[in-house]
Order: structure tokens, then C-alpha cells, then sequence
């Protein structure tokens, strides 16, 4: 079965990271997965949550949110509603939860870094672009505090690894990488893979959408998502080194 877009099964979609596009943050992305589009700013405060202070660790933490437009049919903002999905909830706490295996707090010293992804178009795996984006913003902001000398330690230090994340999915029983929304919706199995640039796994999440799935399959999708996220962290070092 021919994928949408005409790629190979272990193809990423085009990954653009464009630094510095929006203005105030002390990092920003736009980070664009084939026609997904997620913006990922970072904001440094100084000092940490009440409950962190004097512990001598920074903090990083991360919230997520879907423009109302950013899909076929219009959603109404979760502000409105007056409540937080519980997917939406979910995204945030797994951004968090990724960019902290990226970093080391306590050579980040008492600053807390809020990592906000919000999604301007989406075609599936808008929570993999989020991870992937603010990776980079997240770099630009420590890098930010470094000039400053706001950092307990060295900015290298600081930022220790990468982390990226790549949707990977079985259609029509193949295994796929970087799942488009078509592919999204008619996937058997969904996985989301978060790696660091040397292909340690820091989280995985996978359901049998369709059906159960047998350990070859695992197997198959753990390694093109690990493929996929070492292409992916190629792809950030190239967006830093411009």
C-alpha cells in the first residue's frame, strides 16, 4: 500500500526548524513536520516553584495547546471551555517529562525554563514536532542564561543530550515512520518514540488502536522510530550550528 505522500516506509516527512521566530522569547522554534506546525517558545524566570526552593535545581516544564483552526473543523479553545482536556494535559506533562531527560538541573541552578508549543496546523504527530522543537528552544534559552552568567554550570553541561521524538505506526501491516494524520487515523498500531541523539529511549508509547500486536512488530517499530529520531537529532544539531 502506497503511503499518501509517496514516501518510503522509513522516510521521514520534510523537518524544517527555524530558530528565533518569534521575537520576545529568550528561544523560540517554528518547527514543521511535512504540513504540521507547531511554534515552541521558551521563557526563563528566575528562581523555582515554591516546593523546589532551595534545592539548588532549576525547573522545566512544559505546556501545550491546539490553535482552533488548526484542524479541518474549527475547536473551541480550552480557555473558553473553562477546563484543560485531558489530552491536552497528557501532551504538556510528556513534553515536560521529555526536555528534562535533556538537561541537567542542577547545573541550571535556581531558573525555571516554560516550554509553550502551540500548534498552528496539524497533520499528526504534533506532540512528536512539539518534543522535537522545543528541544532546540530550550538550547537557545540556556544558551541565553549562559550569556548572562546566570547558570551554575557550563552551558555544554547544562544541555548534556538531545532529545527528539517520531511518531512510527502499522498500516495495512507495514510498519511506517512519521505517521501523517490519514495514516494516523487508519493506524493498527500508534506509537510515539522519544530518544536521545544517541538512541537511548527516554519514553514510549504505544497502543494496539485495531488489534494486538506481537514482539517482531515492537521490535520493527522501536527500531525505525529510533532511526527516525537520530535523523531527527542530525536535524536540530544543523538548526544550532546556523
Amino acid at each position: 500500500m502506497a503511503r499518501p505522500d509517496g514516501r518510503r516506509p522509513d522516510q521521514l516527512r520534510p523537518v524544517t526548524l527555524t530558530r528565533g521566530w518569534s521575537t520576545h522569547p529568550e528561544g523560540s522554534v517554528l518547527v514543521e513536520f511535512g504540513a504540521t506546525r507547531v511554534l515552541c517558545t521558551a521563557s526563563v524566570t528566575e528562581g523555582v516553584p515554591r516546593w523546589r526552593k532551595g534545592s539548588g535545581l532549576g525547573w522545566v516544564t512544559a505546556e501545550y495547546a491546539m490553535l482552533p483552526r488548526a484542524t479541518n473543523t474549527r475547536s473551541d479553545r480550552e480557555s473558553v471551555k473553562g477546563r484543560i482536556g485531558g489530552r491536552t494535559h497528557e501532551i504538556s506533562r510528556l513534553i515536560g517529562r521529555s526536555l528534562r531527560a535533556a538537561i541537567d538541573l542542577k547545573a541550571l541552578g535556581e531558573n525555571s525554563i516554560v516550554l509553550d508549543c502551540d500548534v498552528l496546523q496539524a497533520d499528526g504527530g504534533t506532540r512528536t514536532a512539539a518534543i522535537t522543537g522545543a528541544y532546540v528552544a530550550l538550547h537557545d534559552a540556556v544558551g541565553w542564561l549562559a550569556e548572562r552568567r546566570a547558570l551554575v554550570g557550563k552551558a555544554e553541561k547544562v544541555m548534556h543530550r538531545s532529545v527528539a521524538a517520531v511518531s512510527v505506526g502499522i498500516i495495512g501491516g507495514e510498519p511506517r515512520l512519521d505517521l501523517c494524520y490519514e495514516e494516523d487515523v487508519a493506524a493498527e498500531v500508534d506509537m510515539n518514540v522519544v530518544c536521545t541523539g544517541s538512541g537511548d529511549f527516554v519514553e514510549v508509547q504505544g497502543t494496539g488502536e485495531a488489534n494486538v500486536f506481537a514482539r517482531e512488530q515492537l521490535d520493527a517499530l522501536l527500531d525505525l522510530g529510533v532511526l527516525g529520531c537520530l535523523d531527527l537529532a542530525e536535524a536540530q544539531r544543523k538548526a544550532l550550528a546556523s
